[in-house]
C-alpha cells in the first residue's frame, strides 16, 4: 500500500518536536540518580541499565493497544529482523549513553552522542555503496577533530569525574544508535508501520535489559519516588514523542538527514543542564562542540 509522502512543515514540524524531547533525557537521568550512591562501577552501570529498561519498558506498554489489530498485515519476517535488530542496538546505545552521563558532562556526552550522522554515512558509503562528495569528508574530518578535543581535553571535575571514560561511552552509544536508525529505515523501507515498529523495537530492548539489573545486584524496588518519576519521564517524553517523532522522520528522510536535525540536542540539553543544575560547560567542550556542529553542518547539509 502506498502512502503519499506528508509536506515539508509537516516533516519539520514533526521531527523538530522529536529533537526538543529527546534533549530532555540527558537531564531527566541526572536528575533520577542525584544524592544515589553511585561510587562503585556495577552500581552506575546497574542504575544506568535500571533507567533505560524501565523507560523501554513503560514505553512498549504505552503502545500495547496496536496488538488490537493482530494479526498486523504489514509484519513479515525481513521488516520484523530488522526490527529485532534495532531493537537490539537500542538497549545497547541506552546503557552506554546512561552510564557516560554519570561520568562527563551533559555537554559532552550529548555532543559526542549525536556524532550519529559520521558513523551513518561512513556504513552507508562502506555498506551501502553510496557516494560521498569531498565537502563530506572535510566536514566529517572537522567533526572528528572536534570530538576528539572533548575526548581527551575536558577536564575531571564534579560534573566529569572519568571524562576519559565518559566520552569513550558516548561515542560507544553513538555508533549503537547508528545502528539503531539504519534498522528502523530497513524495517520501514521493507512496509512495517511506524507504530508497529516502534512497539517491537521498544520491546525487544526491555526484554534485552530487563535481566540485567539483578545480575549486577540491584532490585526493581525499593528506591526514592524520584527515580521512579524520572523513569516515567523518560519513557513519555524523550522515548514516546522523541524517538517515535525521529523513527517517523526516517522513514521518508536518510538516517544522516535525520540526524542533521539532531545536532541541535546537545545544544538544547547543554541549556537545560544549565538552567536545571547550573552546569557550565568547559572551554575545550564548547569549542571542540562547536567544530562538531560545524563540521557536521558542512558535511551534510543539502545542496540545492
Amino acid at each position: 500500500m502506498s502512502v503519499n509522502r506528508p509536506p515539508h512543515w509537516q516533516i519539520a514540524l514533526v521531527l523538530g518536536v522529536g529533537v526538543l524531547a529527546v534533549s530532555t533525557a540527558a537531564v531527566l537521568v541526572r536528575w533520577g540518580v542525584a544524592g544515589l550512591a553511585t561510587d562503585s562501577l556495577g552500581m552506575t552501570v546497574g542504575l544506568s541499565i535500571f533507567l533505560a529498561s524501565g523507560r523501554l519498558s513503560l514505553a512498549a506498554l504505552f503502545l500495547i493497544p496496536q496488538f488490537y489489530t493482530w494479526p498486523w498485515l504489514d509484519l513479515t519476517r525481513q521488516n520484523l529482523r530488522w526490527a529485532l535488530a534495532a531493537g537490539v542496538a537500542l538497549a545497547a546505545h541506552f546503557s552506554l549513553w546512561f552510564t557516560s552521563l554519570n561520568y562527563t558532562s551533559v555537554a559532552a556526552s550529548t555532543t559526542l552522542v549525536t556524532t550519529t550522522p559520521i558513523w551513518s554515512a561512513l556504513v552507508g558509503y562502506l555498506w551501502q555503496r553510496q557516494t560521498l562528495q569531498p565537502r563530506a569528508w572535510v566536514g566529517m574530518a572537522i567533526a572528528l577533530g572536534g570530538s576528539a578535543l572533548i575526548g581527551t581535553a575536558e577536564p575531571t571535575s564534579a560534573v566529569a569525574r572519568n571524562p576519559l571514560l565518559g566520552n569513550a561511552l558516548a561515542i560507544a552509544a553513538a555508533w549503537a544508535v547508528s545502528a539503531y536508525f539504519i534498522c528502523g529505515q530497513a524495517a520501514q523501507k521493507a512496509g512495517l508501520a511506524i507504530h508497529h515498529y516502534a512497539l517491537v523495537a521498544y520491546a525487544t530492548a526491555a526484554v534485552v535489559l530487563l535481566p540485567l539489573p539483578p545480575l549486577l545486584g540491584l532490585t526493581y524496588g525499593g528506591w526514592p519516588l524520584k527515580l521512579y518519576g524520572a523513569i516515567l519521564l523518560l519513557a513519555l517524553i524523550p522515548q514516546l514523542v522523541g524517538h517515535t517523532s525521529l523513527n517517523w522522520g526516517v522513514r521518508w528522510l536518510s538516517p544522516t538527514w535525520v540526524t542533521l536535525l539532531v545536532l541541535a540536542e546537545p545544544i538544547a540539553a547543554s541549556l537545560f543542564a544549565l538552567l536545571l543544575f547550573g552546569e557550565v560547560p568547559t572551554t575545550a567542550v564548547m569549542t571542540g562542540g562547536s567544530l562538531v556542529l560545524v563540521g557536521l553542518s558542512v558535511a551534510l547539509w543539502p545542496r540545492p
